[in-house]
């Protein structure tokens, strides 16, 4: 039999789904929630509760509770590398006008908020291992956030290492200040006379760590997708590995491959 709160629970995640609440609406209060389901306030709490954890709701301090409303969905299709790829070559406006971000979600640049963080660190053994170059190698590691403006949380966290010497010859690309960089890193790397000849990409999900839960805003119970992308030139060295911590409850991954015709 269920309990209480799980009746309340239920009611109120009826009035979400047929559309009798919309996204952004507020709750009524839980001394109002109480009267009206002739239930203790701690009862209609725990029924609060559990619709936040679902994602169904959300508590702002000092404001009460709301309807959540749905995210900017992330479709990553395994067309995309060409995509920036064909765009490597092209003038900086062409560039400029687009970006990764705004290939998987369909909004405009001025829709979204960037951040990047760059640092120079020794490579560690798993690291060097995947360059093919000695331990303690100085690499770049760069952290890029980026969200939609009209929204709080980063549509992923990504963590992307390069080789310094590597890149080097250019000192812009050492400098986190020329972010976001019209083209991304295929075009980055190009500056350099590289070419990127292909991605290799690993996809794992798991239980967000905390710190990933409070990053993405992870309703309770939502995994993250792990992508570990890496890059190779024509020469079939590796030029960019790149972590990428996905939220499960707003990222779709769609993969077309084409098959030979008999």
């Amino acid at each position: 039999m269920p309990k209480a709160y799980e009746e309340i629970a239920d009611d109120i995640r009826r009035t979400i789904r047929e559309g009798l609440r919309k996204p952004g609406d507020r709750l009524p209060s839980e001394a109002a929630l109480a009267k009206h389901y002739g239930r203790s306030v701690p009862t209609v709490q725990n029924a609060l509760r559990l619709l936040s954890e679902e994602g169904l709701i959300d508590k702002l301090h000092g404001r009460g509770n709301f309807v959540r409303r749905p995210r900017t969905l992330a479709v990553r299709d395994n067309g995309r590398h060409q995509w920036e790829k064909n765009r490597a070559r092209e003038p900086e406006a062409t560039r400029a006008e687009t970006g990764a971000t705004e290939h998987d979600t369909g909004l405009c640049l001025d829709d979204l908020v960037f951040y990047a963080k760059y640092r120079e660190f020794a490579a560690p053994d798993e690291l060097a291992d995947a360059f093919g170059v000695p331990v303690g190698t100085t690499l770049l590691e760069r952290t890029y956030r980026t969200r939609c403006a009209a929204e709080t949380a980063p549509f992923n966290l990504v963590t992307s290492y390069l080789v310094r010497d590597m890149i080097a010859a250019n000192p812009d690309l050492l400098d986190e200040t020329k972010e976001p960089w019209p083209g991304g890193t295929q075009h980055q790397l190009h500056t350099v006379g590289i070419e990127v000849d292909r991605v290799e990409e690993r996809f794992s999900a798991r239980p967000p760590t905390p710190e990933e839960a409070r990053a993405l805003e992870l309703p309770a119970g939502t995994s993250v997708i792990i992508l570990r992308k890496t890059s190779y030139d024509i020469d079939g060295r590796v030029v960019d590995v790149s972590v990428v911590t996905l939220p499960g409850d707003r990222t779709e991954l769609l993969f077309t491959t084409s098959l030979e015709r008999w």
